[in-house]
């Protein structure tokens, strides 16, 4: 079932016990879900966007623009099909800890499943690492090495997995790479629904996964 909401900031509005957080930004029904790690990361201080702000920020929202995922790139970029999120919203004061980032998970979790996208796209390794470890069965994975993995297709439990590299270790390649992966998975059936409105009366479809 589609969500309603047509807000674009924070479309669940979550509400972190934080002085500054910076919430999920996009399309509430996306068929991708970008994942990063926090603000002091991967950028949104100043904008309160994810993945705003710094240069490794617009790197990866031009490539998401060559790929069709982003409209227009900039401090609020226009999404196409697209939600941008992190594992921990709150702008930390210092290293982020263990029980802090477990603390954060409810709010990340409850709102990756209420826009429940078809692809995840966790950037970085600990992104990678806590997409793996929860939405996949590959949580026994220790070798997370992001060169390899960039831009590589995984199964998950309900979901694609793509990760990519964080974008401040970029050259020219990883961001082809990510952009040639981008677009032949869009050339796919990457949503692997099928129509069960043929088991119901009046033909309707209904889709599931």
């Amino acid at each position: 079932m589609p969500n309603v909401t047509d807000r674009i900031r924070n479309p669940f509005g979550m509400e972190p016990d934080c002085e500054q957080f910076v919430p999920g930004y996009g399309d509430a029904n996306a068929d991708f879900h970008v994942v990063g790690d926090h603000p002091g990361v991967h950028g949104g201080v100043e904008t309160g966007v994810p993945f705003t702000g710094t240069a490794a920020a617009e790197r990866l929202q031009a490539a998401l623009r060559e790929a069709g995922l982003l409209r227009t790139v900039g401090d609020e970029p226009e999404v196409n099909r697209t939600f941008l999120s992190y594992l921990h919203m709150c702008v930390p004061e210092g290293e982020v800890t263990a029980a802090e980032y477990a603390d954060m998970d409810r709010y990340f979790d409850a709102e990756l499943r209420a826009i429940a996208a078809h692809v995840l796209l966790p950037v970085g390794e600990r992104a990678t690492r806590h997409v793996l470890r929860e939405f996949t069965a590959q949580a026994h994975r220790t070798d997370i090495n992001m060169a390899r993995l960039h831009g590589q297709e995984l199964l998950g439990s309900g979901w694609l997995v793509l990760p990519i590299a964080d974008p401040v270790e970029w050259d020219d390649d990883e961001a082809e790479r990510l952009v040639e992966s981008l677009l032949e998975l869009q050339s796919t059936d990457f949503r692997r629904e099928s129509d069960l409105g043929r088991f119901l009366p009046g033909g309707e479809s209904y889709y599931v996964r």
